[in-house]
């Protein structure tokens, strides 16, 4: 078998990586202007880093919201489409060697995937994502960049910003500790400085979802889950998600390509499909 290229097609970035083997050869992302433009420009470096011939490519598959432009063959070589959802849970199950999880996939928005061996299917979702903080760091900080609003965010103090269980009572709360957050912002003053804001904006999100994924969760016995896309980059984290298991009993994993894994599992899905109809 010749090497798999996953591509995952964001509306401005794309994800790209092959298999070959069951390995995973080193994944790039590129950012463009539109998505055609992205695919081909991620495509293209992919090859080159990675010098691989056209002709060493077997399959090309796509997915993620971008692949709606993607109607013909990519340079001319067989192209197949993945369902977005399933591409997430197979990278993910691949990623962490969880067959029983709920994938969580951080996105502009968050949805989530929930994984029980071969049965993988969307569960729902919230509109708290990536977008939710980049929307609120361009009103309240003046700026996009995750690398400037993660820059500022290292120097503040989530103290001046969220209401924490030990501000209003002077003994622990029932499986509550006292640095629990009892409320996002609560704290949070009119002059407040733009580091202790950016960090409250990361945290806020990254607790929301959170939240969000302990209650999909009910009542189907899962405890697993699986962090996937750009805002598992976040260092905060290492810190809210460690916090949330200590709550809840609950394990949050991140595998070591978090950010890839819906391209990961974009590939996985004709590998898989393809051994299936060699037996």
């Amino acid at each position: 078998m010749g090497i798999v290229i996953g591509i995952d097609v964001g509306i401005s970035t794309t994800k790209i990586v092959g298999i070959k083997n069951g390995k995973i050869s080193a994944p790039i992302r590129i950012t463009a202007t539109d998505p055609v433009t992205s695919l081909y420009g991620a495509f293209g470096k992919y090859l080159h880093d990675n010098n691989i011939k056209l002709k060493d490519v077997e399959q090309v598959m796509v997915t993620g919201v971008g692949s709606a432009y993607i109607n013909e063959p990519v340079y001319g070589l067989p192209t197949g489409k993945t369902d977005e959802f399933i591409a997430d849970g197979l990278g993910a199950r691949f990623e962490s060697g969880l067959t029983k999880a709920i994938v969580v996939s951080m996105g502009t928005g968050t949805s989530f995937v929930q994984c029980c061996g071969d049965d993988i299917r969307h569960i729902g979702g919230i509109g708290i994502g990536g977008g939710t903080l980049q929307g609120l760091a361009r009103v309240m900080l003046n700026t996009r960049d995750p690398k400037q609003i993660q820059s500022l965010a290292k120097q503040g103090d989530i103290h001046n910003i969220n209401l924490l269980i030990g501000d209003i009572t002077t003994h622990p709360l029932p499986g509550l500790p006292m640095d629990a957050t009892a409320s996002l912002f609560s704290k949070a003053q009119y002059d407040a400085p733009k580091e202790d804001i950016a960090l409250g904006i990361i945290v806020m999100v990254l607790q929301a979802i959170g939240s969000a994924t302990i209650l999909s969760a009910l009542n189907t016995g899962i405890k697993d889950f699986v962090l996937i896309g750009n805002l598992t980059l976040y260092p905060e984290c290492k810190e809210v998600y460690p916090m949330l298991e200590k709550l809840y009993d609950v394990h949050f994993h991140i595998p070591k390509y978090s950010e890839f894994c819906t391209a990961i599992g974009a590939a996985l899905d004709y590998v898989i499909n393809s051994n299936k109809e060699c037996i």
